[in-house]
């Protein structure tokens, strides 16, 4: 069974929070997204061990830690999660979104419909094509 966890971003941290999937609620930020992904990994252990001692009703592939986690980035996120390997700027020229918007995305002050999404990740992958076709 997938566990969805969401990935935001939030001041100057990254944020996930747990899925419907299970009961309560699980928070961890991190400014590293590596360690803030594997903080929640611990944390979502933690809450099982706590649900299994309160002898919490779940399901039985929670209680069996049959389960993976399946981690969707917000566009805030995902944004600055790409600043490692671009900017900005260039993201903006292969999406055409401005860059004030995408700034305003990046810092988690607006949310982009779907299609101004999908527009910012086209832009991410052809920035992407870029680079694999250089020889």
């Amino acid at each position: 069974m997938d566990i969805k966890a969401l990935i935001s971003w939030s001041g100057n941290n990254y944020c996930v929070t747990n899925g419907p999937e299970i009961e309560g609620c699980i928070v961890v930020t991190d400014k590293s997204f590596d360690k803030v992904k594997n903080e929640f990994q611990k944390a979502l252990e933690f809450h099982i061990e706590g649900m299994i001692a309160d002898g919490d009703t779940m399901p039985e592939w929670l209680r069996n830690g049959d389960y993976s986690i399946v981690y969707e980035l917000e566009t805030s996120a995902l944004l600055r999660r790409c600043e490692r390997f671009t900017s900005i700027a260039a993201i903006s020229r292969a999406s055409g979104i401005n860059e004030r918007q995408l700034s305003h995305y990046a810092n988690g002050l607006k949310k982009p419909r779907p299609e101004q999404r999908k527009r910012i990740i086209d832009g991410l992958h052809k920035i992407g094509e870029e680079f694999l076709s250089v020889v």
